[in-house]
């Protein structure tokens, strides 16, 4: 009797926990498929960010977080930056794009993402971007979303 009810608990738990998962992914959070990206509507400091996602059955599986200059060079591609960056703020665009996109992925959004020491301006350009791309893929409007990203110190 007490494997029986064990087994029947057990169920229910499951079943509680999958009708939870199908309400909450129900309504306005849920992402439509596609490539969507939000990119800075100005160049800052040379650079314009970007952010571009790629949404599969509801949930962000693939993404790119960087900067290009006004000729497409990427930042994170800059050897010299990276460099110099490193040197100063043990940090540079490649290894803080990949820590962002990567909480992105895991958490699929942006709440919980803490900010890279040595990037911290770069993650303030990161949430606005994320927030804007994530808006554009709820509603399924796979234009570019132009975003002032307020230029920083730097």
């Amino acid at each position: 009797m007490r494997i029986l009810y064990a087994f029947l608990l057990a169920v229910v738990v499951l079943l509680g926990t999958a009708a939870g998962n199908l309400s909450r992914d129900v309504g306005t959070d849920v992402l439509k498929d596609g490539y969507y990206t939000a990119e800075a509507a100005e160049y800052v400091h040379g650079w314009r960010e970007f952010i571009t996602i790629y949404v599969s059955n509801g949930k962000i599986v693939t993404a790119e977080y960087n900067a290009k200059n006004a000729s497409g060079f990427i930042k994170s591609w800059d050897m010299d930056y990276m460099r110099r960056m490193n040197k100063t703020d043990n940090n540079y665009p490649n290894k803080y794009t990949r820590v962002y996109v990567s909480e992105l992925l895991n958490r699929q959004g942006i709440d919980g993402v803490d900010a890279m020491t040595g990037a911290t301006e770069s993650f303030d350009s990161f949430k606005l971007l994320a927030t804007a791309v994530i808006a554009h893929a709820r509603a399924g409007n796979k234009q570019v979303a132009f975003v002032y990203v307020p230029p920083g110190e730097n």
